[in-house]
């Protein structure tokens, strides 16, 4: 299992663009893939579940990634993150 904490620099947060990439790349992985902040839990394959925790730019989350792939899920939703999900 690996947990990372990261966090969200882009303005907007995971509005409906980023948290649709967030979710179509996790899913691309057969790991669990859990965020965690502000006290909920949301499955990071679910993209209803992903935009309930209403995050914003400038917060914090934790990635949780078990699993036979978690390595390269955990390295490629960590990359789409500090990429700004391609935002300016």
């Amino acid at each position: 299992m690996i947990e990372l904490a990261l966090t969200l620099t882009n303005k907007a947060g995971l509005h409906a663009r980023p948290a649709a990439q967030f979710v179509q790349k996790a899913a691309g992985f057969q790991s669990k893939v859990t965020i965690a902040a502000g006290g909920k839990t949301a499955d990071a394959k679910s993209i209803l579940a992903v935009m309930s925790l209403a995050l914003t730019g400038g917060r914090s989350f934790t990635l949780t990634v078990d699993g036979a792939d978690e390595q390269g899920c955990a390295d490629a939703l960590r990359a789409l993150v500090e990429s700004n999900f391609g935002e300016v």
